[in-house]
């Protein structure tokens, strides 16, 4: 009980103390994500639908919420696919692409701030446990409470 515990209590910690760096950029933790894993695509900054959903770890109809908002402030674009005429793609707003990148430098500031307690060799091996426990969760709705399993629908990081 004890692990769980802090690791519940370290989650709500870091959401509180991440949620103002979102938030000084009109964002939330969710619609950061979806623009951070546009970013990481590389250029030109665009995904199908269902590959971001898969990244973002969302249901569609919960990556077409987020995406509608951000579409709203111009920040992503929807394009036809020209490899699928039924398809769609996600694309950064060149005004996306530049909230993106300020928002990530903020956040990677605060993540060191937050992680200021730990050594290199201490940050390394928290990830790489955190991983290997991560991995071995049992699938969600399994029935089989704390035994390891095959992983839920997320990825493993």
């Amino acid at each position: 009980m004890g692990v769980i515990g802090r690791l519940s209590r370290l989650s709500r910690e870091l959401e509180q103390r991440l949620d103002p760096v979102f938030a000084r950029h009109g964002l939330e933790a969710g619609l950061f994500d979806v623009l951070a894993t546009l970013r990481r695509s590389g250029e030109p900054y665009r995904m199908r639908p269902a590959d971001l959903a898969q990244a973002v770890m969302l249901t569609s109809s919960g990556t077409t919420k987020r995406l509608d908002r951000l579409e709203q402030a111009g920040l992503i674009e929807r394009r036809p696919d020209p490899q699928d005429r039924r398809g769609l793609l996600i694309e950064l707003t060149p005004a996306g692409l530049r909230l993106i990148d300020e928002a990530v430098t903020d956040h990677v500031a605060a993540e060191h701030r937050l992680l200021a307690a730990l050594s290199p060799a201490e940050r390394d091996q928290l990830a790489g446990l955190l991983r290997t426990l991560l991995l071995g969760l049992p699938a969600v709705g399994s029935g089989t409470g704390g035994e390891p399993g095959p992983r839920s629908r997320r990825g493993p990081e």
